[in-house]
């Protein structure tokens, strides 16, 4: 619950050096104006098309054709909702979520909340490492242990942008992305999929609920997708923003940041949806129905659609991926650690420690159990984290139905009321894949 007596602001620490670093031009008109604020949605939408998303795509439209495209599109639109939430907490309330749940909760509570986000960092960085050495891997044939194990390089590319600032950090994701979309688009023009029975799939079926390995894929999809670290990230990214102490500009602030998560995120949509189509029109097609495994997914690609560049865009968008959600991930965690216990790490000390936990049984995975169980890790890792996503949605709801926290710019209680129900809903999907896999 809420504490009775109002608590000020948490001093700003760890991420400081970078809150208000980027201001709007003086007199600059409205276009002017929403350009300062594009940026952060697109470092949010890295989380949205991680190398978990991958894995949890090709395997649903290997085995389940584009039955499961429903599940994308949907998880896709009520991230939006939270994303907007996020960036509403920020800028009404200027705290980060993190630093709200420390300000605003009983220490107890924030103690387990803090545990399950660090679970969730875990296996977002258990993810990007299999995916990032697969990557390697894949375009220059080292052993997948050793792509692992180089995958601590990426400090060096923290560290860089530590120095140059951080617009040019959103400039550097933001051109990765236009390569992995520039990818796939190459890609499904030479599957040709059956765009017809992509519009069918849309709607979701009774199936889903009915079918225990459908409902295991699509809460590792929704996992994938609703990535609880996010809503730590864009709650903190976006105070890189001056802005204004009136409230004129905060109400601005707050509609420019939900417009680029929006459409940050739509564009997420596009490359989620673009990789399960790719598994349906080429893997399902062809009765390969069980590919979770990225490097199989590489080699079975090519000679199916008869196209060897095919592969190696294939390869070349994972690797991109997994350097993208490397940097977020390691903001993000530096957010929830600033934010629960006010203990600083630089960015680069914070990637060292969580690669050096997920490293080891990654490479070991790879080592004795093979490409297969990687794939499979990146899957189990996913599902993982629709586990700890309550843990962000409860009080990130709280926090913007709040007017004590967020003042005149308290969420609308119809918003505040749909975002509570479907977290409630993820809550009850998670318990039932729970008693699915109790009860066998």
């Amino acid at each position: 619950m809420l504490n009775p007596e109002p608590v000020q602001p948490l001093e700003r620490d760890g991420f400081s050096a970078a809150r208000g670093s980027v201001r709007p031009p003086p007199g600059g008109g409205f276009f002017k104006r929403f350009m300062v604020f594009v940026g952060p949605g697109y470092l949010v939408a890295t989380g949205y098309m991680d190398p978990g998303n991958w894995a949890t795509s090709l395997a649903a439209g290997s085995q389940f054709g584009m039955r499961l495209l429903s599940v994308v599109v949907l998880s896709s639109l009520v991230a939006i909702l939270f994303q907007s939430l996020s960036a509403r907490l920020a800028f009404a309330a200027h705290l980060d979520l993190a630093q709200a749940c420390r300000a605003h909760l009983p220490p107890q509570l924030n103690l387990f909340l803090w545990l399950t986000q660090e679970l969730a960092i875990l296996a977002t960085d258990l993810a990007e490492v299999i995916g990032t050495a697969i990557g390697l891997s894949l375009l220059f044939g080292f052993p997948l242990w050793l792509g692992a194990i180089l995958t601590a390089i990426d400090v060096v590319l923290i560290l860089a942008f530590e120095r140059f600032g951080f617009r040019k950090l959103e400039a550097f994701v933001i051109a990765l992305l236009m390569i992995i979309a520039a990818s796939f688009a190459i890609q499904l023009a030479l599957a040709r999929p059956d765009w017809s029975d992509a519009a069918g799939a849309l709607m979701p079926t009774r199936e889903l609920l009915d079918d225990p390995k459908m409902l295991y894929l699509a809460m590792g999809v929704i996992g994938a997708t609703i990535m609880p670290h996010n809503l730590f990230l864009h709650s903190g990214v976006v105070q890189t923003r001056a802005v204004a102490p009136d409230e004129a500009s905060r109400r601005e602030a707050i509609r420019f940041a939900m417009a680029d998560s929006a459409l940050a995120l739509t564009f997420a949509l596009a490359i989620n949806a673009a990789i399960l189509i790719l598994a349906a029109a080429t893997f399902h097609v062809h009765r390969h129905e069980n590919v979770a495994d990225l490097s199989e997914a590489y080699r079975l690609i090519a000679p199916i659609l008869g196209a060897p560049i095919a592969a190696k865009l294939f390869g070349l968008s994972l690797l991109a991926c997994g350097v993208n959600s490397t940097l977020t991930a390691t903001l993000a965690g530096q957010l929830i650690m600033d934010g629960f216990l006010r203990l600083r790490l630089r960015p680069a000390a914070r990637r060292l420690i969580t690669r050096t936990l997920t490293i080891a049984p990654a490479a070991a995975v790879a080592t004795y159990a093979g490409d297969a169980a990687a794939g499979r890790l990146i899957v189990l890792s996913q599902v993982v984290l629709s586990f700890a996503l309550p843990f962000a949605l409860a009080p990130l709801v709280w926090f913007t139905g709040s007017r004590k926290v967020m003042g005149p710019h308290v969420a609308p209680r119809p918003t505040t009321w749909l975002a509570a129900t479907l977290a409630a809903g993820i809550t009850l999907l998670n318990a039932k894949l729970i008693f699915d896999a109790v009860s066998g």
